[in-house]
């Protein structure tokens, strides 16, 4: 899957990946991102090594 899209909301300082995830799915909801997008998404934070790793993943996908 190639998503392009990208998410408005803001990651509070000192966040970590499994909390930032939850913030970020309400937003891409609220967006109209389908179940399959954000499914990808998760998967991609999940597997990151580690917390740096999975946030930068939801940077991506997240307007700067």
């Amino acid at each position: 899957m190639n998503i392009r899209k990208k998410v408005r909301w803001a990651l509070p300082p000192g966040t970590g990946r499994y909390a930032a995830i939850d913030l970020w799915v309400q937003a891409a909801e609220d967006e109209g991102w389908s179940e399959a997008e954000v499914q990808y998404v998760i998967d991609e934070v999940v597997e990151a090594a580690d917390d740096a790793a999975g946030l930068e993943v939801l940077d991506w996908y997240t307007y700067k």
